[in-house]
């Protein structure tokens, strides 16, 4: 009795932790849960507070149309019958909670759309009876839907919405399409038109390569179909050990350029001191991607390849310009210093973005260190949106936005390297 009695006592011990840990574990998980539920909350406040400006004030004044144009305008970030939002308030939201401006639109758009158009859904979610990515989800498939659609699914779904599947939140949007004729009109024509995708993203998950997948007319397919075949047949001599489907995709490759012959510029960042022959390469996604170096030298030396070698910029060095437009050289130290858009969490690749005279031209000068990427939108911003910015270091952005909070971006380690 007396050894029974002290195993009893040595169990109590890990069972009241346990019990501790996981009463603890509960208290946490409904407080983030209700959090989150908050912040989703203040998202369609924010945007409920700042509605989108149908008529631009001042209208006399002279710089009229060019607000019109370029400055602020409404968004309707959610479907039919909600409010419309500030393009420019949503990016002060979004820098706020530490997002894109895309991100802070999404947020702010499945905000508006369940506290709109799913008032029933919303009501869960408030209670923290339905997680706030769980609403999002189903947002995403009601914001193309008429409201009457969207109402549908927000009867059926809410009730289910903490336990139901990914798969039965799109086969009950699907269903409420259906009904809604317009719509589905627009949806057909829409799967069998023709298009083209080129799946840059993909790269870096396929050691360099890319996924191409489209619709063509069938006239046109079948063009495309002999060039390729021609052109694959062609191949075989230079490469015998070839396969046709690797053939086909090389002969697709020299078809993009109708002279067989192509510029490959390409920018690659190779840490000299890692043992691997592993290189970066600038471009090839809106991430990059990485290839082998072997990889590499195979691009250059394919047949019809003209390959070019331009110097190498010295980043540290401050290039100035007389004119308002910076030379071929600073836009390419510009970008190499800051490969992308300069803007708190924007990642839009420089090379698709303007340079931007932080000092705005002519009292600031064309230079290296007066010049940095900013993608349209937030060239936009700064232009028409009250948005300032400084350059404390060759790669620091402090930005203060129309309200007076300040934020850092520091690209450092971002800057590409030039050895």
């Amino acid at each position: 009795m007396p050894t029974r009695k002290r195993r009893s006592t040595l169990e109590a011990g890990p069972r009241s932790r346990d019990e501790a840990l996981l009463a603890a574990t509960e208290v946490t998980h409904r407080a983030k849960v209700l959090a989150e539920a908050h912040e989703f909350e203040l998202a369609a406040a924010w945007g409920e507070a700042h509605p989108g400006d149908d008529a631009p004030a001042l209208a006399d004044h002279p710089l009229f149309e060019a607000n019109v144009l370029f400055g602020d305008r409404p968004l309707e970030v959610a479907g039919y019958g909600a409010p419309t939002v500030s393009e420019f308030a949503i990016t002060e939201f979004a820098v706020a909670v530490g997002t894109t401006s895309t991100g802070g639109r999404k947020l702010i758009g499945s905000a508006i759309e369940t506290k709109h158009r799913l008032p029933r859904l919303w009501d869960r979610v408030m209670a923290g009876e339905v997680q706030v990515w769980k609403a999002r989800r189903v947002a995403e498939h009601t914001i193309a839907l008429p409201p009457q659609a969207a109402a549908q699914v927000d009867t059926i779904l809410a009730p289910i919405a903490h336990t139901c599947s990914f798969a039965e939140i799109e086969r009950v949007a699907n269903a409420a399409a259906k009904e809604a004729d317009a719509d589905n009109e627009e949806d057909e024509r829409a799967s069998t038109g023709p298009f083209l995708r080129v799946g840059l993203d993909d790269a870096k998950h396929n050691h360099g390569y890319v996924p191409i997948e489209g619709l063509l007319d069938l006239d046109d397919a079948l063009a495309l179909e002999a060039a390729i075949k021609a052109k694959a047949h062609a191949l075989l001599d230079e490469h015998p050990t070839l396969d046709l489907d690797a053939r086909r995709a090389m002969a697709l490759g020299l078809f993009a350029d109708g002279s067989g012959e192509r510029e490959l510029v390409i920018y690659t960042h190779h840490d000299t001191r890692a043992p691997h022959g592993i290189v970066g390469v600038e471009g090839a996604s809106s991430t990059g991607s990485t290839i082998t170096v072997e990889q590499l030298a195979e691009w250059c030396q394919k047949g019809n390849t003209r390959v070019s070698i331009r110097p190498v910029l010295d980043l540290a060095v401050e290039l100035t310009a007389d004119s308002y437009a910076p030379t071929a050289r600073m836009r390419e130290q510009v970008i190499l210093t800051c490969p992308t858009c300069v803007f708190p969490g924007c990642g839009k690749s420089a090379r698709t973005c303007d340079l931007d005279h932080i000092q705005p031209w002519p009292l600031g000068p064309t230079t290296s260190s007066n010049l940095a990427p900013l993608c349209r939108l937030h060239h936009r911003l700064k232009t028409h949106g009250y948005w300032t910015y400084t350059r404390p270091t060759l790669t620091t952005f402090v930005w203060t936005s129309p309200m007076g909070r300040t934020y850092t971006n520091d690209l450092t380690h971002k800057r590409r390297r030039t050895h």
